[in-house]
């Protein structure tokens, strides 16, 4: 009797144990959020979360190891929400020195395009000094003076009309 008193109560004690299995599966999946954090490079762009998640990922080892799974599991999510977040903070960090990279060889290659225009120019200018500089167009020259001396035929040409008292502003 003593035997199978020990042997319930041993079974009792094992099983108030396996009442929570181990979160294997979690702990899986925060370990692959890490290292996808890593290959993203968040420890240039995101040192802090990925910090946090490799802190929070530590501590539920350690829960892991001390058979506290319901610790484990909760500390397991949080590293890989962490994970998550230094992962996605760093694919911003990379797009965003990508546009300035790409930005700045823009500018570059703008600074390389006016400075060949304005060297051809140059070129131009000395190559071909007997060409007159390009001026605006000028007015139109006036008429040699002796059309403007000669009477127009009568019935030609502008004529006056009398304005009588009556007449306002030339309308009639």
């Amino acid at each position: 009797m003593a035997v199978s008193t020990l042997a319930l109560a041993l079974m009792l004690a094992l099983s108030g144990c396996a009442s929570t299995p181990p979160p294997d599966g979690i702990m899986n999946q925060a370990q692959v959020q890490l290292q996808a954090a890593r290959d993203a490079d968040a420890a240039d762009y995101a040192p802090v979360d990925l910090d946090f998640a490799q802190n929070k990922f530590q501590q539920a080892q350690g829960a892991m190891a001390n058979r506290k799974y319901d610790d484990a599991a909760l500390l397991a999510d949080e590293a890989r929400a962490d994970a998550e977040l230094a992962r996605a903070k760093a694919r911003l960090g990379a797009a965003r020195a990508q546009i300035q990279n790409k930005t700045s060889a823009n500018q570059q290659l703008r600074a390389q395009i006016e400075q060949s225009l304005a060297t051809e120019q140059r070129q131009s200018d000395t190559q071909n000094p007997a060409l007159p500089a390009q001026q605006p167009p000028a007015d139109m020259p006036a008429p040699a003076s002796s059309s403007l001396l000669e009477p127009l035929p009568a019935g030609q040409g502008f004529q006056t009309v009398p304005q009588s008292n009556s007449d306002q502003g030339g309308h009639r």
